[in-house]
């Protein structure tokens, strides 16, 4: 059974913006979508990009180095759908953002 683990605080991650963090010795991105806290994988699948550092638009992160794009909801890429993202569950505390390792 996954355990969840507080990553962050939902004060520091305002609507339509990423933001990476490190738990468990896994790097993990957090994005905001309209309220919403999602979490993935923070590499790109393509060549290993930051996605926590990508540019948020709606539910889509597009990745800083070679733009490449995914739902961050789902984790899939938007141009090979076989493509995903390993996604995690999120779980909101008063303040506190966990994610479940």
């Amino acid at each position: 059974m996954a355990e969840f683990v507080k990553v962050a605080k939902l004060s520091e991650l305002e609507p339509g913006v990423a933001k990476a963090v490190e738990v468990s010795g896994k790097s993990i991105a957090l994005f905001n979508v309209n309220g919403k806290i999602y979490a993935t994988d923070n590499t790109c699948l393509h060549q290993g990009g930051p996605l926590g550092e990508g540019t948020l638009e709606g539910d889509i992160v597009t990745c800083p180095w070679h733009m490449w794009q995914y739902n961050v909801r789902t984790g899939e890429n938007l141009e090979d759908s076989l493509l995903r993202l390993e996604t995690y569950q999120v779980e909101i505390e008063g303040d506190d953002i966990k994610v479940a390792i």
